[in-house]
């Protein structure tokens, strides 16, 4: 809760295995954070950070293999976690929904895509059937799709990536869902249409006051987009600030060591310093704190568990036994 406006999600001590032939992979431990209604908050981090288990799992829609052993889901004042799936089923799309990382494979390739969005109008939406198709090329214009009444009889394959990815915004925001996941939304798409796809994301946000979740790897983005950011590291959140606050002073190793690595401003490419190491391996007994082997400012007392989550300023949390 901040500012008196309850949570619209909170996700709380989240933990989330995968069994697999090779052992247990503890993908994550303890994961914490919460979205009010009409915020947008960037989750950022490395590839195997945990950053998309996150997301599948407030979906509810992980592998098979996953088991979530620790936590709650908080949407709405409902844990999504004790949700039967029929109920969880009529959540998604309606008032919880997602955008894909891989707009393409994320649509059915032998199927029109605007009567996939209708499929989804007519599951969730309550509107005459007359009136779906009307509707479905609606949000087709919506998403800036232009000749949208052509379009809606257009294959996947007959679509450029951009395009593909507008019509999974549109599949995403036809119910107009309190919560808008996206993972990795421009993965794929040159850099103007990566701004055009993401200034229509915000722009559709802000009108619908709709909570977002931007899933990136790309510091610079959720710098440019969000108004707070959550740093994961090997299943961990290890820091989660306002932007400003997190650019000007970030307070884990880990969050200045990634924005060192990262492109932004008015930073060259000779004063980008990579990250030592690579992420651990999550099978096995791990330490609390999984940055240390890779930590320069680690020591001994860092093997202390639990991993403190130290509150250094009113929303500012890091999980480091020496913050910077």
């Amino acid at each position: 809760m901040s500012g008196g406006e309850v949570d619209l999600l909170a996700v709380e001590d989240l933990s989330v295995e995968f069994r697999t032939r090779d052992g247990v992979v503890r993908a994550l431990d303890r994961v914490g954070f919460a979205l009010r209604r009409g915020e947008t908050v960037g989750v950022v981090g490395e590839s195997g950070s945990g950053k998309s288990v996150t997301a599948y799992s407030i979906m509810g829609i992980l592998d098979a293999a996953a088991h979530l052993t620790a936590g709650r889901i908080m949407f709405g004042g409902l844990d999504l976690l004790q949700v039967p799936e029929a109920e969880l089923a009529n959540i998604r799309g309606r008032e919880l929904a997602m955008i894909f990382q891989n707009p393409r494979g994320a649509l059915n390739p032998i199927r029109q895509v605007g009567r996939q969005i209708g499929d989804i109008l007519r599951r969730h939406a309550p509107i005459p059937r007359a009136g779906v198709k009307r509707r479905a090329i609606e949000l087709l214009a919506q998403v800036r799709i232009p000749d949208a009444e052509r379009r809606y009889a257009a294959y996947p394959f007959e679509l450029s990536g951009g395009m593909c990815q507008r019509v999974g915004i549109a599949m995403a925001l036809a119910c107009e869902p309190a919560l808008l996941i996206a993972d990795e939304p421009t993965t794929g798409l040159d850099v103007t249409t990566q701004a055009a796809v993401m200034d229509l994301i915000v722009e559709l946000a802000r009108r619908r006051r709709m909570a977002t979740l931007l899933i990136t790897h790309d510091l610079g983005l959720a710098a440019e987009y969000c108004e707070r950011i959550v740093v994961m590291h090997a299943g961990h959140v290890v820091e989660s600030a306002p932007v400003g606050e997190l650019f000007a002073k970030p307070r884990h190793p880990y969050t200045a060591k990634l924005i060192a690595s990262t492109l932004h401003g008015t930073r060259q490419l000779d004063a980008l310093t990579p990250i030592p190491g690579g992420l651990p391996d999550l099978r096995g007994e791990l330490p609390p704190c999984r940055y240390r082997g890779r930590c320069e400012r680690y020591t001994s007392r860092c093997d202390q568990a639990p991993l403190p989550r130290v509150q250094v300023d009113p929303r500012h949390v890091v999980a480091c036994r020496d913050p910077l």
